[in-house]
């Protein structure tokens, strides 16, 4: 607990980059060091079946003094380790006001999301995204010299190959995790993801041959993908409504939106609890000023299932039956 600007935020942001490997905040990693600083340092020490492990990450802008450094060092029980086998050790679930992002803006915040879920609890996933991001820069750079200096698309062979296989992994690992959220009980309303995949296979990648060359870049595979949230109005007739329903970052009151995220977050939470066999850290960022008495109510049925980390403004906010079993800890 603490007045805004004491920092309760970036305690969270420093658990959920030892989870992920990534900030929930930061648009560059240059965001996450302190102005004026050339280091930044996460540390933490977490207890599982494996024993204690000390996890740090080490963040530069690139360059310390006059000596260039990586810009990102993970290591567990100080011995170094690649991002791919460093992240999935500590999993956290977030929930904070700025997760309206996930129905109201763009694709690629969609995506994001998918991916920092996926990622935690699937190594293959994990594999697959950073096999596909490389291989997706690479191609894109191929398509620009095949316009710009008359090079045979020959030279894109391995790389559709590449794109494929891993694409492949991708779209199969999200449309499983939305089967899962989709079957989840809806306790607010009927909300259903539809996902909007963009597949990748050597029919597609020839369909849009051309296009591609003139654009310099690769328009088909799940970089492209994006899902959106409907509910289905009991009161409107089906033949008006459709069997989609009505897509909430359009059509959504914030309320409705606000309420669909909240449902998607229950979901992700027993996602992560059914593939890993343990309950994930739930991270609540100011989130009870954001809830209605009912949304508050179900919330707190679900604190106590695994250990939860609340930032809040004013005690108050927390129910009354909860502020006697907390560790309170004040930040100035």
């Amino acid at each position: 607990m603490g007045p805004n600007t004491s920092g309760k935020t970036n305690l969270l942001e420093a658990i959920y980059l030892l989870a992920t490997g990534k900030s929930f905040r930061a648009g560059v990693e240059r965001e996450m060091i302190s102005y004026g600083q050339e280091i930044a340092r996460v540390q933490g020490k977490i207890e599982s079946e494996e024993g204690i492990q000390a996890l740090e990450i080490v963040l530069t802008p690139g360059q310390v003094g006059s000596e260039r450094v990586a810009k990102k060092k993970y290591s567990i029980n100080k011995v170094g380790k690649r991002m791919m086998d460093f992240v999935g050790h500590l999993r956290c679930v977030l929930f904070g006001p700025e997760d309206l992002e996930i129905i109201v803006n763009s694709p690629s915040t969609r995506r994001d999301y998918l991916d920092r879920v996926l990622e935690q609890v699937d190594r293959e996933y994990r594999r697959a995204s950073l096999s596909y991001q490389k291989g997706l820069r690479q191609r894109n750079k191929l398509l620009e010299q095949i316009r710009e200096e008359g090079k045979p698309r020959s030279i894109l062979f391995f790389w559709d190959k590449l794109l494929i296989e891993n694409g492949e992994v991708i779209t199969r690992k999200r449309e499983e995790f939305i089967e899962f959220i989709n079957q989840q009980p809806d306790y607010f309303g009927d909300l259903n993801i539809q996902y909007d995949q963009s597949p990748i296979s050597p029919a597609r990648l020839e369909k849009y041959a051309g296009e591609e060359v003139a654009a310099g870049m690769t328009l088909v595979g799940p970089h492209r993908d994006d899902f959106r949230i409907t509910l289905i109005d009991a009161d409107i007739n089906a033949e008006e409504r459709g069997n989609e329903g009505r897509d909430l970052s359009v059509y959504g009151s914030r309320g409705e939106q606000r309420t669909a995220v909240f449902s998607l977050k229950l979901g992700e939470l027993e996602y992560v609890a059914e593939r890993t066999g343990e309950r994930p850290v739930l991270l609540l960022d100011d989130i009870f000023s954001e809830l209605d008495h009912e949304r508050r109510k179900k919330l707190l049925e679900v604190i106590p299932q695994q250990q939860t980390i609340i930032t809040t403004t004013d005690i108050h906010l927390v129910d009354l039956a909860y502020r006697k079993k907390v560790k309170l800890i004040e930040l100035k």
